[in-house]
């Protein structure tokens, strides 16, 4: 065999593989992961202890909460989220400026390696908004973080009615 059929063989046998922890991921909630593109060979960056603040009444908009943890040697960069649950959703963080409580959009989100982002009512959090379908305490949202230079990072949010 010549180098360029191993080469080629190898990238098939990663794509495989890839494709089957894609399959498993679907079938049960398993730790979220990047693409294979985005991570280090063995590194997966996750979405831990997510939950969606379920309003007391119904209403167009949710706040999302939870850790993004990123145990990689290299920084990820989150540049946008998605949700089939939700028109739009996008991230924000809470600020007090000059003793006024104020809400910006991040256009993005960087985590150091071995470092973590916590969204967490008052501060960073996701914005859910108009949700397709009434939510209800105990459902499971997917939520898709999308990362800079391609690739994405998926998690898993509970809805409660409140902090946990």
């Amino acid at each position: 065999m010549n180098v360029s059929r191993i080469r080629t063989g190898l990238a098939l046998a990663a794509l495989l593989t890839a494709a089957s922890m894609n399959g498993a991921a679907a079938k049960s909630p398993a730790p979220q992961r990047t693409s294979d593109r985005t991570a280090d060979k063995g590194c997966v960056a996750q979405v831990r202890e997510g939950w969606v603040r379920m309003p007391p009444m119904q209403m167009p908009m949710m706040a999302g909460f939870g850790r993004i943890e990123n145990r990689c040697a290299r920084p990820v960069t989150i540049v946008g989220a998605k949700s089939a649950a939700f028109a739009d959703v996008s991230l924000h963080e809470t600020r007090i400026v000059d003793g006024i409580s104020k809400m910006r959009a991040l256009p993005e989100l960087r985590i150091a390696p071995d470092g973590a982002a916590v969204l967490k009512p008052g501060g960073m959090h996701l914005m859910l908004m108009q949700p397709h379908a009434p939510l209800k305490e105990g459902s499971r949202v997917a939520i898709e973080f999308e990362l800079k230079g391609g690739g994405s990072l998926l998690g898993e949010f509970e809805v409660r009615k409140a902090a946990p």
